[in-house]
């Protein structure tokens, strides 16, 4: 985060703040699994199959949804070239899109699976020479980041924009506040919100072409 101008970073905790949306949703509706932080799934899998196998399948097959997500959305980065940032972004409003019809027509296991793909698509966003640079599902690097930051600035040797890994924490946090309640109270209405949500940041995204 740090590398990166104030534009970017703000346009970085707007993305986050829409994964932590979807990922309290996703949450709320998959029973207590995550669509975006495998860390959680992938222990949940291992408890499952030291204790109760027949519960495994959920979570291993929301880790294979994830890592298809993170590849596709990968694929498309690498075609897109300087644009793959609103190309990425583009692929996770139509996944938003796909996750409203299918609650719409009431099919949750469509509707889980479109969320945990465009969370793994939207990892790819930030990169640069083909590898991640901002993390925008999951907020354990971003914290140790920011510790890490406390820590030079305690002994006098920080950089500037070690905390706008906090403010991205907190982006992630204040979006999962606002999809927990909006699915509570406008299930029906909730990923449509995302979606546009999406739709915008993959515009916004034109002003930001992609770094080498």
């Amino acid at each position: 985060m740090n590398r990166y101008d104030r534009p970017r970073r703000r346009f970085a905790m707007a993305l986050a703040g829409l994964a932590g949306f979807i990922d309290a949703v996703g949450f709320l509706s998959a029973g207590g699994y995550f669509v975006s932080f495998m860390s959680g799934n992938t222990t949940r899998l291992g408890v499952s199959l030291a204790l109760d196998p027949t519960e495994a399948l959920l979570p291993a097959l929301l880790i294979v949804g994830f890592v298809i997500g993170v590849t596709s959305g990968a694929v498309l980065a690498l075609r897109a070239g300087n644009w793959r940032k609103s190309a990425v972004l583009a692929l996770v409003t139509a996944l938003l899109l796909a996750g409203g019809i299918a609650r719409t027509w009431g099919a949750e296991r469509a509707l889980i699976l479109a969320l945990v793909l465009a969370m793994g698509a939207i990892n790819n966003t930030f990169q640069r020479g083909g590898e991640v640079t901002v993390g925008l599902t999951y907020m354990t690097g971003a914290l140790v980041r920011l510790g890490q930051g406390f820590a030079l600035w305690l002994t006098g040797k920080s950089e500037p924009g070690w905390t706008a890994w906090g403010a991205l924490w907190a982006g992630l946090l204040c979006g999962a506040v606002l999809g927990a309640y909006l699915q509570q109270h406008f299930p029906y209405g909730c990923l449509w919100i995302a979606a546009a949500w999406a739709g915008l940041m993959a515009l916004l995204a034109l002003r930001f072409p992609a770094e080498s």
